[in-house]
């Protein structure tokens, strides 16, 4: 596919190479740590639609887009057409310029909201909340959902139709259903079966994790583009290397000890100045747990990293592993 058709509204796709929004992964750092090393789009983590919550800090932090390259994708989460439009209004206000509708999210917190995937049991809310937001924005809206609620419910081919009828832009399919969470395995027959109706781009999505992998499912899909998620924590240099190998069908080389170590430093540093230092600190266990779980050595160094309070004293230790990693010093 020639990637200069990928376009939503007025922005066109630098590449064919997606992040997913998830919910505590895709904050500002890790979208722009992800730009940079090769995303195509970056969407945010979803921000709910009842407005009256956004005084919260995590919502806060997820409505903030300062310094953040375009086009800025927001993606919003809730069950009711006008709040749900209200929400893309105030998103809007704010800087979004694509807003992005979650029913794809299998939380039980979300889903017992009647939101996220549960929405896929009700076509007819989901023309209600599409046509809603379609409506109350000038920017290009777009849909991420599942292939259905149940394996006897696939309903992702009924719900991709509302979807295009109702106005929605880009369309995002997590190969999965609502009941599968993130068990088994991710089927991609939905997904073609979307392309083949569908005259918006469609992205595919779920167990996309190596360059070969998205070969494999956008020539078997016809997808336009390849969302990833999960594969994507820890790793966050997979866009370049999978828009590297759609591009030239090559692999490249995994990147250097000494490099994963900068790439990592600069995320810890976004991450603190970001979220201020005491918070900081606690959201980059995870990460750095994440950066270090295929190394030798990364189970004992994560259980006295998850003990730090202090930044400084974060970066030290992650240079001192390092070190310790390149001299050979930790047994694989």
């Amino acid at each position: 596919m020639d990637t200069a058709l990928i376009q939503i509204g007025p922005y066109r796709l630098a590449n064919q190479v997606i992040l997913a929004p998830m919910a505590g992964v895709t904050d500002l750092p890790f979208r722009q740590l992800c730009r940079t090393l090769g995303a195509g789009l970056v969407v945010s983590e979803m921000v709910t639609s009842d407005i009256r919550l956004w005084n919260s800090r995590k919502s806060r932090n997820r409505l903030d887009h300062r310094g953040e390259d375009e086009p800025r994708s927001v993606q919003i989460a809730g069950g009711d057409p006008q709040m749900m439009a209200e929400a893309a209004r105030m998103n809007e206000q704010l800087g979004a310029q694509i807003i992005d509708i979650n029913m794809g999210c299998p939380a039980k917190k979300v889903c017992n909201k009647a939101a996220g995937s549960a929405l896929m049991r009700d076509e007819m809310l989901v023309a209600e909340i599409l046509e809603a937001v379609v409506s109350a924005v000038t920017l290009p809206v777009t849909l991420k959902i599942r292939t259905g609620w149940c394996a006897e419910s696939r309903n992702g081919l009924k719900i991709a139709r509302i979807a295009e009828e109702s106005g929605i832009q880009a369309l995002a399919v997590h190969g999965r259903t609502r009941n599968q969470l993130y068990t088994g395995h991710a089927e991609y027959d939905t997904i073609a079966a979307i392309k083949q109706q569908a005259g918006i781009p469609i992205f595919a999505n779920g167990d996309i994790n190596t360059p070969q992998k998205a070969r494999t499912v956008l020539d078997f899909t016809g997808a336009d583009a390849v969302m990833i998620g999960r594969a994507a924590q820890g790793r966050p240099w997979i866009f370049r290397e999978i828009d590297h190998y759609l591009q030239h069908g090559e692999v490249l080389a995994p990147p250097p000890l000494e490099w994963q170590q900068e790439t990592l430093l600069t995320h810890l540093d976004a991450l603190h100045h970001f979220y201020g230092e005491h918070q900081g600190v606690r959201i980059a266990r995870k990460h750095v747990g994440w950066y270090l779980q295929t190394l030798p050595g990364a189970d004992d160094f994560r259980r006295t990293f998850n003990r730090i309070e202090c930044p400084a004293q974060q970066r030290q230790n992650i240079r001192t592993f390092f070190t310790r990693l390149l001299e050979g010093d930790l047994a694989a």
